[in-house]
Order: C-alpha cells, then structure tokens, then sequence
C-alpha cells in the first residue's frame, strides 16, 4: 500500500511539471571519447545519462540491459529525472522501494530493437508489463515524454532519448 501510495503520489506531482523544450540538447560523445557498445556502455560513458546508469545500477539491471537480448530503451536525460520533485530520486534508493524503481526503469523498455522509423502511434508494452502510448506525428511521444534524439544504436539494441521520466499509470 505504501508503494502504491507513494506512487500515486510521484505521478501527480510529476504530471503538474511542466514539460522541457523539445530540442532539448543531448551529446553522443562519451566521458572518454569514444562510443561503447551495449546500452549500458553508452550510458555510462554519456554525461547525460548519469542518473540513469545509477539508477540502473542500484536496481540490478545492469546485466540485462549490457546482455545479449535486444531492447529499446526510452533513455530519460539527467535534466529529464532534475525536473522530478525534490527528493523522489533519493526516495528510489531507498530499499523498501526497490520493486518500484525496477518497475519505473523497466517501463522505459521495450523488447527487441526498434527504429524511430518502424513506431507507429498505438500501444506496446514494456518490459514493465505495463503498455507505453506511443504518439507518431511530427515527432515521436512516448507517454507524455518527447523523444529529443532517436535511434542510438547499440549491439543490443536501439536508445531513444527522452525528455521526461515516464511514470507508470497509478
């Protein structure tokens, strides 16, 4: 119940920020100057994926998500989690709110590798088991997050960069 509730509560306050200026400006160049492989290997070696690896790291997905298996990821930016409401990263790390964190990072995933190209508006569903609202016009919508930089190519699999952290409905 205190999960649900502190979901519930991350998710109203997360809809009242206001959303960030689409041409939100991303590097592809990596901390050391060169570009890894697997998405977490580019992750890590992006400054603006700091939070994101952390996060990764402390909910135990990193070896999933450097395996072989392919996945798209719906990569929030550092500035995307800094427009959460104070506390809520810290909040995350905490143990009794493991399962919630996993549930939040494993939301922004989805099987297989996919292309900016091949989305199309509809449905699909994370690795969450929770569907993600994809929007196709102008520019690709992945709930209520922007995509600001599509088709990051990893060896296992595609990165497309958001602008919000994307909560699970309540």
């Amino acid at each position: 119940m205190k999960k649900i509730t502190f979901l519930t509560a991350l998710f109203a306050i997360a809809c009242a920020v206001s959303p960030v200026d689409a041409k939100e400006s991303v590097s592809l160049e990596s901390k050391d100057g060169h570009r890894g492989n697997t998405i977490v290997s580019i992750a890590s070696t992006n400054d603006s994926f700091d939070v994101l690896t952390s996060l990764l790291k402390h909910a135990k997905l990193v070896g999933v998500l450097n395996g072989e298996a392919e996945f798209t990821v719906f990569a929030p930016t550092d500035d995307a989690f800094g427009r959460l409401p104070a506390g809520t990263i810290e909040s995350l790390y905490q143990p009794e709110n493991q399962e919630l964190l996993a549930t939040i990072l494993t939301y922004h995933v989805v099987p297989g590798s996919v292309m900016s190209t091949q989305l199309s508006s509809g449905r699909v569903n994370s690795v969450a088991g929770i569907p993600l609202d994809i929007t196709v016009g102008s520019g690709v919508r992945v709930n209520d997050a922007n995509v600001v930089k599509a088709d990051i190519e990893a060896s296992n699999g595609i990165i497309h960069v958001v602008d919000a952290v994307i909560l699970p409905p309540q």
